[in-house]
């Protein structure tokens, strides 16, 4: 017995739970989205939900396919007329089996007509018909999305099925494709199924810019060509993100802390564009060394462009525009630091640039190194090592300093020192701000007194 709450569901004939809600139900887990099949008019039904429910209803979709939303709470409730004359010919129009099968109100009876049920049980997402990615080419996506949601295992003929199918995915919107992906990638074993889709030819479908990485090979620090060390950098990444404690012990929490549930994806996509533009910009010199001179800019220009088309959100380009973009900026630091040239002020001015992605960063250039050979070198060994201490500084002196009131403000300058604003403005209240972070002062009577020595330089 599917524990439905009978007291918020009416139970009338011809009304049907269908889809990913029953299969969660069947698996254990308790859904808050439900959708609702019914025979006649959804609208009916959601009035009754509502008198049960005290929710809300809310109309989607288009004329001849309307949506009636019913909100409860933290419950959401999508009633739609059935896809045909029965709930079998509905079932039959759906997508993976382990979606089809019905709950039906009335009788309290699990209706499975294509054995979904058998197919939870050994953890398998196969395809009802081969014509349901034709019927909708998001499908593709949503099998892996499904497998790494729920580790399933996608059935071999459906497999084959989304291979031969794989240039379908033009036919759909950019944001749709955003939704099953960034979903899939937020899973911690995303590796598995995006390696899967590499076989398939279904990443490169999404991502053709991958595609010229195959056969890219670089420079004697890498054993790999481009494709097969972003690939093994994903899953190093991924490696990292869901265990920061066993290479990070002394910051583990903050990375816990730091990593929401969205953040993962994120610093994930990342790393797969991240050498993107190197086929473009890869250059030989007279003794025939490869370089990828600019390669980072390149490959944050590429992503941007990447971004636009599956519908990023603001935030969700800056920020891997932002890691990809400044992600050869850590070995820069680390060789100022071997020559003994780098200096806490370079360090504090990294840290402000690279913002609230810092760590993520940090964390994908430890992953990046790592995927660079089997066996780690002592020079990679000693990257890491300061990559960790970068994050720990970040964690530990950085942010507790950047995240206290500023020493002085705007205001300050107008009252105390009859200053109007100008351009001179920043340039003080920048260089305070470095002076707090770097700690070369402490308090507002030391801020006071470095913006008066300024003044008379600049007098």
């Amino acid at each position: 017995m599917i524990p439905f709450n009978k007291n918020i569901l009416p139970r009338l004939k011809g009304a049907y739970v269908i889809g990913g809600s029953v299969r969660d139900l069947l698996l254990g887990r308790i859904p808050t989205d439900y959708d609702i099949a019914v025979t006649g008019n959804p609208e009916q039904y959601a009035k009754k939900l509502i008198a049960k429910s005290d929710g809300h209803l809310v109309r989607l979709g288009k004329p001849g396919r309307m949506i009636i939303r019913v909100i409860s709470g933290d419950m959401i409730f999508d009633i739609t007329s059935l896809n045909g004359t029965s709930i079998e010919d509905d079932l039959n129009e759906r997508d993976f089996t382990i979606n089809a099968i019905a709950y039906d109100l009335y009788s309290e009876e699990i209706i499975d007509c294509l054995g979904g049920l058998q197919d939870l049980a050994n953890k398998k997402v196969r395809m009802v018909s081969r014509e349901i990615f034709k019927k909708d080419p998001a499908r593709l996506i949503r099998a892996y999305r499904i497998g790494a949601c729920l580790n399933f295992k996608i059935e071999t003929k459906t497999a084959k099925a989304i291979k031969s199918n794989t240039k379908l995915l033009k036919n759909i919107p950019g944001e749709r494709i955003r939704v099953e992906l960034f979903t899939m990638l937020g899973t911690s074993i995303s590796y598995l199924y995006l390696s899967q889709m590499a076989i398939s030819g279904l990443l490169t479908a999404i991502f053709p810019d991958l595609e010229r990485l195959k056969g890219c090979f670089q420079n004697h620090y890498h054993h790999f060509d481009g494709f097969e060390h972003t690939m093994r950098a994903y899953d190093h990444l991924e490696t990292i993100l869901n265990d920061p404690g066993k290479i990070l012990p002394d910051t583990s929490t903050k990375i816990h802390q730091y990593i929401d549930k969205n953040r993962p994806a994120l610093i994930k996509c990342a790393i797969l564009l991240h050498d993107i533009g190197k086929p473009v910009m890869k250059t030989l010199d007279s003794n025939g060394k490869c370089h990828f001179y600019g390669h980072a800019r390149k490959s944050a220009d590429m992503a941007q462009k990447i971004s636009q088309r599956l519908r990023f959100s603001n935030h969700e380009r800056q920020f891997i525009d932002g890691i990809i973009r400044n992600h050869m900026k850590p070995l820069s630091l680390f060789t100022a630091y071997e020559k003994k040239t780098l200096t806490q002020k370079g360090i504090t001015r990294f840290y402000k640039k690279c913002g609230e992605y810092t760590p993520a960063l940090l964390l994908a250039a430890i992953a990046d190194t790592k995927a660079k050979q089997d066996k780690i070198t002592q020079k990679n060994k000693a990257f890491k090592s300061f990559l960790k201490k970068m994050i720990f500084e970040y964690f530990y002196n950085y942010q507790p300093l950047n995240d206290e009131p500023p020493l002085i403000t705007g205001r300050d300058l107008i009252h105390v020192f009859g200053l109007t604003p100008s351009p001179l403005f920043k340039k003080i209240l920048d260089l305070v701000d470095d002076a707090k972070l770097t700690k070369t002062i402490k308090n507002r009577s030391e801020a006071l007194e470095l913006i008066r020595d300024v003044l008379r330089n600049e007098g």
